[in-house]
């Protein structure tokens, strides 16, 4: 198969795009990140229904809201009082699905130097993600309530969009559901109306590749465990 400029392009954006969870400070441009959104939106939809709203922080207001989830997340009886408002993962884990998920968390933690006793350090790396990890740009993704499931469907592709975006411009991104326990704090900060839900939130900028989180390359399965071609 001959390859061409154009596909070998979109081929890098995918293969290229990996969660980063330490960022550069690096300031990303205004215009860079309404064009991420705008070519994102391209993404399909079912009779064109457009589910997705974007809200952007940055600077005061992304520091506001990541001071507030902390004050939750750091004290644990308050954290208790926080919980998901949809089931992003299975309520019974079962394999082989368990058996990625443990890999992936513990590959992490021993990039970090993190041991199952370390409880403490283990906390503190998952409250990163409040802080968008560092990065300048954070988005909060929300749907109107009166969506169904396949809205969220076509609200994956939306975010598929705008990390292969963000990748063919240099930029990188983390895609994070740690955000949705803290769904009250996140709509009383950004005053959302009742008809919103928070989806997931999303960190962007430039990574930080000196951090050996980054060096964390997750595994994938060969084709001939996933797909089945029927003639």
């Amino acid at each position: 198969m001959i390859s061409n400029p154009a596909q070998q392009a979109v081929d890098v954006a995918i293969t290229s795009r990996r969660s980063i969870r330490a960022f550069l400070p690096t300031p990303v441009a205004h215009d860079d990140i309404a064009a991420i959104l705008q070519v994102a939106a391209r993404a399909p939809s079912g009779t064109n229904t457009q589910p997705w709203k974007v809200y952007v922080l940055q600077g005061e207001r992304k520091r506001q809201l990541s001071s507030a989830i902390l004050a939750a997340h750091n004290d644990p009886a308050l954290a208790a009082q926080h919980t998901e408002e949809y089931a992003y993962y299975p309520r019974e884990w079962i394999s082989p699905y368990i058996d990625r998920r443990r890999k992936v968390g513990w590959d992490l933690y021993a990039l970090l130097g993190l041991t199952r006793d370390n409880k403490a350090g283990m906390a503190a790396q998952h409250g990163k993600n409040y802080e968008f990890f560092g990065a300048p740009v954070g988005l909060i993704f929300t749907i109107d309530r009166i969506m169904e499931q396949g809205s969220w469907l076509d609200y994956g592709m939306f975010l598929q969009n705008i990390m292969v975006a963000a990748r063919g411009r240099g930029l990188d991104t983390c895609p994070q559901a740690a955000f949705t326990q803290y769904h009250r704090i996140i709509a009383e900060q950004l005053a959302l109306p009742e008809s919103e839900t928070v989806v997931c939130g999303m960190a962007l900028g430039v990574a930080d590749m000196s951090k050996i989180e980054n060096s964390l390359v997750t595994e994938r399965m060969a084709l001939a465990e996933f797909v089945k071609f029927v003639e």
